[in-house]
């Protein structure tokens, strides 16, 4: 393994704050991020996607990633047939070797692993993490009728040495795409071989901010604003407006301003009413009848009528975006003008404003939206008060710390783990945060009086809630709590806050800055006492399996049920054990 490798890795795992665990291990996970980074462009859990182990079937890496999201669980496939009403599918696998050579033999092995994970009676033994995979894939593939085109397949054979035109290799990737092709499940197969060039250049993609470059030529400048650089009113072509939306392996970037709402299907009469204008004999009336698109950047270097813009975000137009991707194959549609505003600057107030002044067509309405800006807005803000341990960083914005290397992307909260640990830690439901976000999003917080992300609620439990799990996650990657007590992280996180406050936080003290502080510093007081914080988790776990629930079935976890023994055996325990003692 060349020098570089090495140092790439190296700050791989002091992002991730991860220990070594041998070359071999390391160059495993080094190769699983750079690739799954490139095909999902959001965060996610590396050990999840991580299987490389004993009866791993020749798998390394695993990604099963439906309408845009990384899958975890049926009931996520569930959600989207719901509410999208389509399944769109990737699968993506990846094998890599920390020696230097393209070993056919062994690329030859990974195939038939890839094969045998398709198969309907499997003849090689499966981890468990392979099997839950198996399990992911099988209903999804139930669901077929739902699929607007087969899934894709994705293979990515990974070694440090150099790619060649070795005919042996060449033999083995187009048999194992021709044989991949003849089972009729996918639309379309890649195998694609990576040597160190190629890894070094895909983890060094996911340190740069997001950049694209198209032609703007039926444009007119915009007056000078305050606050404002530049800023550019038109009619872009489709064929322009999807290098803005789809990265170049056509999946669709993470360029949706505050990422609370994602897309609302077709079942949405606003996406449906869009669609049915593409659909129509004159998809030109598009122009008209859409309110377009407002992208907001924070660098544009122009050269003549190609623009290149830099770390931006499409601050409206989330809806109308998704259901333009739904058709980007389209070749007829590429000539749609789609109506575009284009606004350089970096100001927060000004992005706020015009996100809160341009979404009209959404079903929220104005006055949730603003407070819900408004909110993020000044819960980012409280975050960078916390220094010392505790520092963590409120990702408000898709990607906005991914080009700063001083922050270490595990103490990022994303929006969506802050709803998942605030909603287990202080509403006491974890079994229903298993489930896709987007549905805590619609019950809790797109409602008249939301019980997450109040305009009325102090910032420190959602602190409290973010760095709670910040240490749950810390000691699942130091291997103090075992991989297995993954399924029931939320849970624990229930279970620890109960330990130091075993009575629920009313809603109505959740305004009181005098009663959240009494409430939540006793718990930030142990969680910045490493030895505490570790002696309270694993009694969380000595919870879970006194309760007697079965941690490995997803199912149950999802139950209310589940959430009432794990409660029950808390209470038993809280009756005999005095921690901290």
């Amino acid at each position: 393994m060349d020098r570089i490798i090495k140092h790439l890795i190296a700050d791989l795992l002091d992002c991730l704050e991860l220990n070594s665990e041998g070359e071999s291990t390391d160059f495993e996970k080094f190769a699983n991020f750079g690739i799954i980074s490139k095909e999902y462009s959001k965060t996610y859990d590396l050990d999840l996607i991580t299987v490389g182990s004993g009866d791993d079937t020749g798998i390394d890496g695993l990604a099963i990633i439906v309408n845009g999201q990384l899958i975890e669980s049926v009931d996520e496939i569930d959600f989207f047939i719901e509410n999208n009403n389509y399944l769109e599918a990737t699968y993506v696998f990846v094998q890599s070797k920390s020696s230097a050579s393209f070993n056919s033999g062994e690329m030859n092995t990974f195939f038939f692993g890839v094969k045998d994970f398709f198969s309907e009676k499997p003849k090689l033994r499966r981890n468990k993490d392979i099997q839950d995979f198996a399990d992911i894939s099988d209903y999804l593939l139930s669901k077929a009728s739902h699929f607007r085109e087969n899934p894709t397949c994705k293979l990515y054979y990974v070694t440090t040495g150099t790619l060649n035109d070795d005919q042996n290799m060449k033999a083995v990737i187009e048999t194992a795409e021709n044989e991949l092709v003849s089972t009729n499940l996918f639309s379309k197969v890649s195998f694609t071989p990576l040597g160190a060039n190629e890894i070094a250049k895909m983890y060094r993609e996911t340190k740069s901010s997001i950049t694209a470059s198209f032609l703007f030529t039926d444009k007119v400048t915009l007056p000078d604003l305050p606050g404002i650089q530049e800023a550019y009113y038109g009619i872009l072509p489709f064929r322009e407006f999807k290098k803005l939306l789809v990265d170049e392996n056509e999946n669709l970037r993470n360029v949706f301003y505050d990422n609370v709402r994602d897309f609302q299907g077709f079942r949405n009469p606003v996406n449906k009413t869009i669609a049915n204008t593409l659909e129509n004999v004159n998809p030109e009336l598009f122009t008209v009848l859409n309110n377009g698109v407002t992208i907001v950047a924070s660098a544009l270097k122009p050269s003549g009528n190609r623009f290149t813009i830099t770390d931006y975000q499409i601050v409206n137009g989330c809806q109308t975006s998704n259901v333009l991707f739904s058709y980007a194959d389209l070749q007829e549609l590429d000539d749609l003008k789609i109506p575009l505003k284009l606004i350089i600057t970096d100001n927060d107030e000004v992005k706020n404003s015009i996100t809160i002044a341009t979404n009209s067509q959404t079903a929220i309405k104005r006055e949730q939206l603003k407070a819900m800006t408004d909110f993020q807005k000044n819960l980012e803000h409280y975050y960078n008060t916390i220094e010392g341990d505790g520092r963590l960083y409120y990702e408000r914005r898709a990607g906005q710390y991914q080009s700063d290397s001083s922050v270490i992307r595990t103490r990022i909260m994303t929006i969506q783990t802050q709803i998942k640990a605030f909603s287990a830690i202080f509403i006491e439901n974890p079994h229903r945060v298993t489930s896709y976000f987007g549905t805590i999003v619609k019950q809790n917080i797109e409602v008249d009086n939301p019980t997450i992300f109040n305009p009325k609620h102090k910032f420190i439990p959602y602190y409290v809630s973010g760095l709670t799990f910040y240490r749950l996650d810390s000691l699942f990657r130091a291997r103090v709590i075992p991989p297995k007590y993954k399924k029931v992280k939320f849970y624990l996180l229930m279970l620890f806050r109960m330990m130091v406050q075993p009575e629920p936080l009313p809603l109505e003290h959740f305004n009181s800055p005098r009663k959240t502080d009494q409430y939540c510093n006793p718990i930030v007081n142990i969680l910045n006492d490493k030895n505490r914080t570790t002696e309270y988790f694993q009694a969380t776990i000595q919870i879970v399996d006194q309760s007697g629930i079965d941690s490995e079935d997803k199912q149950s976890l999802k139950q209310a049920n589940t959430v009432r023994k794990v409660i029950k055996a808390f209470k038993n325990f809280q009756k005999q054990t005095v921690l901290g003692a």
